[in-house]
């Protein structure tokens, strides 16, 4: 059987058919981009590469992962470490989400190998989740709207991820700059409603600027 292919005539195949959990609101997203002063905008990183990676962080195997990785795995609540397309975040004493550039299968393959028989596991979890970024100036304003952190840059600053909720919806929350920048990693079933609340958040910097 001939392989599908998209309007392009090229192949098609598993990857060129996936379809974003946000695509229907992408227009709305643009729309709710406020500039300036006071601008915030609502973008989807969608497909980013996203696993799940479990094991002792005092093994031999902790320590080949790191190895492949380019990065240490980190070890302390809400840290984060990187090296080029991968980015490490903390999730518990021997848990953590692996994000990255490159290809997910590839990503997880490579781990699975380095871990071979030792206790742990890899499991790609990227469809489980999607990615929206949230930046500009008011950025942190929207978020304190629904976010029971302390998101001042006293506390929290760029290369910090931690469990928590905005809005009712539980997130990954993680601060890539200090522009602010913050990626929001919801379950991609939350991921609408999510989107949703933020639009809904970020309407009132739409008016005039207070000078």
């Amino acid at each position: 059987m001939a392989e599908p292919t998209n309007e392009a005539g090229a192949g098609a195949g598993p990857v060129a058919l996936r379809t974003s959990p946000l695509t229907h609101l992408e227009e709305r997203m643009r729309a709710a981009t406020v500039t300036g002063a006071r601008g915030v905008a609502l973008t989807e990183r969608p497909f980013l590469t996203m696993v799940n990676l479990r094991v002792d962080p005092a093994s031999e195997a902790a320590d080949r992962i790191e190895k492949t990785l380019g990065a240490p795995l980190p070890r302390r609540c809400g840290h984060t470490t990187a090296s080029g397309p991968h980015t490490v975040l903390w999730l518990g004493p021997d848990e953590w989400l692996v994000v990255s550039e490159a290809e997910e299968t590839a990503v997880a393959a490579e781990l699975r190998e380095v871990l071979g028989e030792d206790p742990g596991s890899v499991v790609d979890v990227s469809a489980n989740r999607t990615t929206l970024e949230l930046s500009g100036p008011s950025a942190r304003q929207v978020l304190e709207k629904g976010c029971p952190l302390d998101l001042h840059p006293r506390s929290f600053e760029p290369g910090r991820a931690v469990s928590t909720t905005v809005g009712p919806v539980a997130v990954l929350l993680w601060q890539v700059d200090d522009q602010p920048a913050y990626r929001l990693l919801p379950r991609s079933s939350f991921a609408d409603y999510l989107a949703r609340w933020l639009i809904d958040a970020m309407s009132e910097y739409h008016g005039p600027e207070v000078s």
